[in-house]
């Protein structure tokens, strides 16, 4: 059941299951809450409080926001935890785990571990070596910057397509009809625009002062990087010393949480269950 909160600049949607430590869940850019309805209920059975989240511009949150940054979305999340009766364990996909980032360095009080799936959290520069060695590299990349340069829902259900490489869920045809239902709304592509041009550079410039545990989630045919293991091991050579660590899931593209979800909740539950018995 859908629940909202209001905050200064508008309303956020999102849902709750489960009982048990919090977890808030944040999906990326032209996606919504639905984005994580495979990993859910492996989370929940597991013992915890699962709250979804739709970013602000997404699914059920109101539209007009004056930002659409990571830095405005980590507000909201900080929001949704105070609002839920944190502290939580923060899973940020893509766009929002930049936010992730953000929100862990900002407000540690609000956050016990964090979880980045293939997350844009640092500067990007074009690498043209990779760009020719590796064709869905190409390929994801002119089609991911021409949805967000041309607000092109085409260009965006082609970049889905890249982003999905081999095994899919079952109802994949059936959620890819609401997202392009959803995108098809008046304002939704101008927030994917305007998000997919906002550099992570708040993001990247939050990285060395988070203190909480964390963990990079990446596919390794991730097409959003040349060598999507490379930039997840950057990452985490940008935080202090033991805070991060990197879990590559064999075969995923853009969203193994949707086409691994089993894969991906076994590495986040005992990334999870690894703090714990550490404290």
């Amino acid at each position: 059941m859908t629940e909202f909160l209001k905050v200064d600049d508008g309303q956020l949607a999102y849902d709750v299951a489960g009982e048990g430590p919090l977890i808030v869940l944040a999906h990326g850019i032209g996606n919504g809450r639905s984005a994580f309805r495979h990993l859910t209920p492996s989370l929940v059975e597991a013992g915890y409080r699962v709250a979804a989240l739709d970013m602000r511009g997404h699914g059920e949150s109101s539209l007009g926001w004056p930002s659409y940054t990571r830095t405005g979305v980590a507000t909201d999340l900080a929001a949704l935890i105070r609002h839920l009766g944190g502290p939580a364990v923060v899973v940020g996909h893509s766009f929002a785990g930049g936010s992730a980032t953000i929100v862990a360095a900002r407000h540690p009080e609000l956050v016990s571990a964090v979880v980045e799936v293939a997350p844009f959290t640092r500067v990007q520069k074009i690498d043209v070596g990779g760009l020719l060695r590796n064709a869905r590299h190409r390929r994801g990349i002119i089609r991911l910057m021409g949805a967000a340069m041309f607000k092109s829902i085409g260009m965006w259900m082609s970049y889905l397509d890249v982003a999905y490489p081999g095994v899919r869920p079952a109802d994949h045809a059936e959620h890819l009809a609401a997202l392009e239902a959803e995108l098809r709304r008046p304002g939704r592509m101008d927030v994917v625009g305007k998000m997919g041009q906002s550099a992570p550079a708040d993001a990247g410039e939050h990285l060395a002062g988070v203190r909480r545990p964390t963990l990079i989630v990446m596919g390794t045919h991730d097409p959003d990087w040349a060598d999507p293991e490379t930039e997840a091991n950057g990452i985490v050579a940008a935080m202090a010393p033991g805070v991060g660590g990197v879990a590559m899931i064999e075969g995923a593209g853009h969203y193994p949480h949707a086409q691994y979800p089993a894969e991906v909740a076994r590495v986040v539950l005992a990334f999870l269950g690894e703090q714990a018995v550490n404290g």
